[in-house]
């Protein structure tokens, strides 16, 4: 626990910004994981209907900057890629998992 008054201030605001952009971030992923697995299962109209609201999703977090520019682009292109690629071969494609950057 924080000693000092400014600190203790602090963590109150931490606290508050945590709770307020938790909910933001889960929906961001669940999002971005729904996208992908629509794309592995080879569902190419429902991708076609959902990315619209997964871009909004991503673009939305970006906004609030709980997600990097470069990290949202990302996250974009690699469903573009992954619909790309089902149009492609007209079947399943699989969706290499991000490896992440420690």
């Amino acid at each position: 626990m924080p000693i000092i008054k400014s600190a203790k201030k602090q963590m109150r605001q931490n606290i508050k910004r945590r709770a307020h952009n938790a909910p933001i971030i889960s929906e961001l992923k669940t999002t971005y994981k729904k996208a992908l697995l629509l794309a592995k299962e080879g569902k190419i109209e429902e991708l076609k209907k959902f990315m619209p609201f997964a871009y909004k999703i991503i673009d939305t977090s970006c906004k609030k900057q709980l997600l990097h520019k470069n990290n949202a682009s990302r996250k974009k292109s690699k469903i573009a890629q992954a619909l790309n690629a089902l149009e492609r071969k007209g079947g399943k494609v699989e969706a290499k998992a991000e490896t992440p950057v420690a």
